[in-house]
């Protein structure tokens, strides 16, 4: 080949971007979520079965090859999970050594239950002895009244940090909620009683989710929707800078409703540049960080109304896939939509919608190990 041809087929590769495949999750299931390991393996989990008492179900897929492995079931009591209201499902993250933690909302059967009664916030991992989970546990000692879903995160020195958000002792009502956090410096062993980490009188929306995440360094990020009052209901972000001692608030996206909209969030990041996705007032918004600084403004995806449920993946290349559901609501079903986004946050050529998502459900996107995404739905 001349010279000038491997020039111009060059720079088409290196211009063309991540692209973006569509997978369906192997024998169905809801709200799935796909993290990909240092070693390009993929971890799946999701929500089979009944959505009032569901199971949560985790595959692998190691690099090369095509199918997911069999399914295992991590909670130890069967239907212990629950799918309805799309917002308090399973979620996950890798910790030192590439261990899966996983936590998830307990259904109204689930055990152990708190002391102080209802559902509990349920942890399990991945143990590496057994090749499978471990027991779940019961993570609220002193909090109550779980509702909207949990999250967790993990550092690559040992720690899980598990967040919900519920009543503190003595407490009611949406302006009094708090948002807890369990932590544990033992790769999940052992966790230290929740304590509250959002800003005084914030409160939490009660049927909203929240989501965190670590980066590389180690920061911890946690999205969570405040009720400040009953018409102040704000996306709010929390970052730590000293692994979860102290979080300060880093932004405030208002939305003035006089109800729960029954939301949910994503977030993602490498070394430099970390991303935050929510919605206010049925839009997406999606805002980009560097390197500790966050812009002013966020960038608004989706139809003029309908789009929830956004979730984030970035790639080797720092190209990021944004995904999110429309037309999806109480005991309906919808469509998801996908934007790329470049290194800058310019959204590229690489977009779509697919029809199909059934009620309770949600699409994961996840960064594969040559540079495209996979949307597993």
């Amino acid at each position: 080949m001349k010279l000038a041809s491997f020039l111009l087929v060059l720079c088409a590769a290196l211009s063309s971007g991540a692209g973006v495949r569509l997978e369906r999750i192997p024998g169905g299931g809801l709200q799935p979520q796909v993290v990909s390991s240092g070693d390009g393996t993929l971890h799946l989990v999701c929500l089979v079965g009944d959505p009032k008492a569901a199971d949560v179900e985790y595959r692998r897929r190691e690099p090369g090859i095509t199918n997911w492995s069999n399914p295992t079931r991590v909670n130890s009591q069967a239907g212990s999970a629950i799918a309805i209201g799309t917002i308090r499902g399973v979620q996950v993250a890798l910790g030192r050594e590439g261990r899966l933690h996983v936590v998830w909302n307990g259904s109204q059967s689930a055990e152990p239950k708190p002391r102080a009664g209802g559902s509990p916030m349920l942890y399990s991992r991945l143990d590496s002895e057994s090749k499978g989970f471990t027991p779940q546990r019961n993570l609220m000692t002193a909090s109550y009244q779980l509702d909207g879903g949990g999250s967790i995160a993990a550092d690559t020195e040992g720690r899980v940090f598990v967040f919900w958000h519920g009543a503190p002792p003595g407490k009611n009502g949406e302006t009094n909620r708090a948002v807890f956090l369990a932590l544990s410096s033992d790769d999940g062993l052992s966790f230290a009683g929740e304590r509250p980490v959002n800003p005084q009188n914030s409160g939490a929306c009660g049927c909203c989710g929240l989501t965190a995440a670590t980066n590389p360094r180690g920061d911890v990020f946690v999205l969570f929707r405040s009720a400040r009052s009953l018409m102040e209901r704000d996306m709010t972000f929390l970052a730590s800078v000293d692994h979860g001692e102290r979080f300060t608030e880093v932004m405030s996206d208002p939305w003035p409703i006089g109800s729960c909209p029954m939301s949910s969030a994503g977030l993602t990041g490498d070394q430099k540049v970390q991303w935050a996705a929510w919605e206010t007032a049925g839009r997406v918004q999606v805002l980009r960080g560097e390197a500790g600084r966050w812009e002013g403004q966020p960038r608004t995806f989706g139809p003029s109304k309908g789009a929830k449920h956004p979730r984030l993946a970035t790639n080797q290349r720092g190209d990021t896939l944004v995904v999110w559901t429309e037309g999806t609501g109480w005991q309906r079903g919808g469509a998801f939509a996908w934007q790329v986004l470049d290194l800058k946050g310019e959204p590229t050529a690489e977009k779509g919608r697919q029809e199909g998502l059934p009620a309770w459900d949600f699409a994961a996107p996840v960064a594969l190990a040559n540079g495209d995404f996979a949307i597993v739905y």
